[in-house]
């Protein structure tokens, strides 16, 4: 939510929509640059991370292996969920190398998955309400904690409403979906989730062994 793209965009940015709706709608805008190259060190990408205003914006430095560069407006971050579903879709790798370390992918259908440990998910309070009508009632909090508000709409089902409030102060208030939060949440829970977040965004989960967690959902191009 909130992203500001510039008018010139720069050659090699591809837009996506990561954990999209059944129906192809809805969410969470990522700028992926195909060619790191021309921003060389951390300053530049940094300013252009910043410029574009998306959640995340991730620089391909090789895309055979799949190693990656992820930049929220105001920070690098060495792991991110959905940078990593939507640069895996977009180039159709088997593998995913962010700083963190390699992330595995699948495919199934339409969905796309990649497996990480919860450990490697940046820290994030997650609160729990009473129901579905009181997470979609809050107002944005005011910077500070970054909070996942989450409740259950159907708990025998797996099936959880979900917000997610940044609160860096960088010009995104809310994430439309939010991967490392929901691999938070999967650990936490010990089980399979299926969240909507945001508008309206669908992100899958599935614990396995040894503190894995398989994250999935539907990316799309973004319409210019």
């Amino acid at each position: 939510m909130n992203a500001r793209v510039t008018h010139e965009r720069p050659r090699g940015l591809d837009v996506l929509r990561v954990f999209c709706s059944g129906d192809g709608r809805h969410g969470n805008a990522l700028g992926v640059v195909r060619d790191g190259r021309p921003y060389p060190d951390e300053k530049s990408r940094q300013a252009l991370a910043t410029e574009l205003g998306f959640s995340e914006t991730v620089f391909v430095d090789d895309p055979e292996r799949g190693v990656v560069d992820i930049y929220t407006p105001a920070a690098r971050l060495p792991f991110a969920g959905h940078p990593l579903v939507g640069v895996a879709w977009l180039l159709d790798l088997e593998a995913v190398n962010p700083p963190a370390g390699e992330v595995w992918v699948r495919s199934d259908g339409e969905f796309t998955w990649i497996t990480a440990p919860a450990e490697w998910a940046p820290p994030r309070t997650l609160r729990r309400y009473g129901s579905a009508a009181e997470v979609e009632a809050l107002d944005v909090p005011p910077p500070g904690e970054w909070t996942y508000a989450w409740a259950w709409e159907d708990e025998a089902a797996g099936r959880i409403r979900a917000r997610a409030f940044p609160g860096r102060g960088d010009g995104i208030d809310e994430d439309e979906a939010t991967g490392a939060a929901a691999l938070l949440l999967t650990e936490q829970l010990g089980r399979a989730l299926n969240i909507t977040q945001g508008s309206g965004s669908q992100i899958l989960t599935a614990p396995g062994p040894d503190g894995l967690i398989e994250l999935g959902g539907r990316v799309r191009l973004a319409r210019h």
